[in-house]
């Protein structure tokens, strides 16, 4: 199993500043130099509920990609990118070109957005979505696995529309999808190379899920062990500050056991959001990450 960590592009504490970039390339840095084998970022345009401060944030795509030259082994994901917010056909183009500037080391998490403000502050539609997203799908994934399509649909068109030049993988970068509906589930089965499920600590709560998106393949003729499982959790460390939503807790030990438990469920990327956000917070879970490759290697 491999294991990421996202690399956060707002504040890293609670009601604090957006970091810098010069920031932000150090923790990614710092990361690739722990051993990691993949960073993550989220993409909003910026965070806000009722009666609290707005949540300000980069533009991850820009943002990733200038971590693609100031890294030289990482995996570069997005977890996830926010499709109505960008054309489909576009998408597909960015992350063709994204792939060949670091050198096939791209994967593309492409969702259909929650946070209905930022619709609102972008004019992005909210309505839809599912069909929305279905649309844009039949669009980047012709486009990244065979270099064009020809599609006019109810929300989106491309027509005749070619890929070129193409990046450096033949089939493009691998397409993670992300979605807990019934719906979300078939797309995920037809079009992803992988689908993540995120934010559930329970171990049995995660097989659950993992069965179901498994239970989904044969009416797709989905052979399951072809769709790679990714998972997104919070790991806390409160010794070393708060956390902001459910984590995964424990020693060095306890958590190289909690990603054993991952892999024994046949999750084949682990990625986490380390709290509190901080280079030791970092450092503690990559000496679990070691225990728990140690394990694995034994």
């Amino acid at each position: 199993m491999q294991v990421g960590a996202v690399v956060r592009l707002g504040a890293w504490t609670q009601g604090g500043q957006a970091a810098s970039y010069p920031e932000i390339r150090d923790m990614a840095r710092r990361m690739e130099d722990a051993g990691f084998d993949s960073i993550w970022v989220y993409d909003h345009f910026f965070l806000r509920w009722p009666e609290r401060p707005t949540v300000a944030t980069w533009e991850c795509w820009t943002t990733l990609s200038a971590l693609a030259q100031t890294t030289t082994r990482l995996q570069l994901g997005t977890i996830v990118l926010c499709v109505p917010f960008r054309n489909p056909a576009m998408v597909a183009k960015m992350a063709s070109t994204l792939d060949e500037v670091s050198g096939g080391r791209l994967i593309l998490g492409l969702g259909a957005g929650w946070h209905e403000p930022e619709f609102d502050a972008t004019g992005a539609p909210f309505d839809h979505r599912a069909g929305r997203f279905e649309e844009a799908l039949k669009i980047i994934c012709p486009l990244l696995r065979d270099g064009q399509v020809d599609f006019e649909g109810t929300f989106y068109s491309a027509r005749e529309s070619e890929l070129a030049p193409r990046g450096p993988r033949v089939k493009g970068p691998p397409i993670m999808l992300a979605g807990a509906g019934p719906r979300m589930q078939r797309l995920a089965v037809r079009y992803g190379d992988s689908w993540n499920t995120a934010w559930d600590t329970e171990l049995e709560s995660v097989a659950q899920r993992i069965r179901g998106i498994r239970a989904a393949c044969p009416a797709e003729g989905r052979d399951p062990d072809t769709l790679e499982i990714t998972a997104l959790a919070a790991v806390h460390f409160p010794d070393l500050g708060p956390a902001a939503r459910p984590s995964l807790t424990g020693d060095v030990q306890g958590l190289a056991s909690t990603l054993q438990g991952y892999a024994d469920l046949g999750v084949g990327h682990m990625i986490v959001e380390v709290a509190p956000y901080s280079a030791a917070a970092v450092d503690r879970f990559a000496k679990a990450v070691d225990r728990f490759r140690t394990h694995q290697s034994s």
